[in-house]
């Protein structure tokens, strides 16, 4: 199985090999070729050095996501860290649960390694209706 979990922080993911091999079918769906991706769920503090030493931001964040290939037409090896801390608090200020704001994210990890952004009020809305799409395809409406 090319996508790999590994938690910092305790997180309780469900039915964790059909997210991956779902996580795996967003890749084949979306045209992009995944050689290994790994999901690393970790604390505020965590997420935060990570931006403060990667990206040189001074700010809690709910996702970082690295494309660690060579060549941008090479299969994707990524890294994605997930802060369960803002998932947390992101749920609540969406009136969602924790569990369909996890997967949103994990979602969105996926979607930016496949090439997706969300700088722009346009992109940001192309985003989110990727994300909607595959909440759906994964039983959250």
């Amino acid at each position: 199985m090319p996508v790999k979990f590994f938690h910092e922080k305790k997180t309780r993911v469900k039915h964790s090999k059909a997210l991956k091999s779902f996580i795996v079918s967003i890749f084949n769906k979306e045209a992009k070729e995944l050689d290994s991706l790994t999901y690393i769920f970790c604390s505020d503090n965590y997420l935060l050095a990570i931006n403060r030493q990667y990206l040189q931001h001074d700010f809690y964040t709910d996702i970082i996501s690295f494309n660690l290939s060579d060549h941008p037409e090479s299969p994707v090896i990524g890294e994605i860290y997930i802060s369960i801390d803002r998932v947390r608090d992101n749920a609540c200020i969406h009136h969602t649960t924790i569990e369909q704001e996890l997967y949103r994210v994990i979602f969105h990890g996926a979607l930016h390694l496949c090439g997706y952004k969300d700088k722009t009020k346009a992109q940001a809305k192309e985003m989110r209706a990727k994300e909607d799409f595959y909440l759906s395809k994964y039983g959250y409406s």
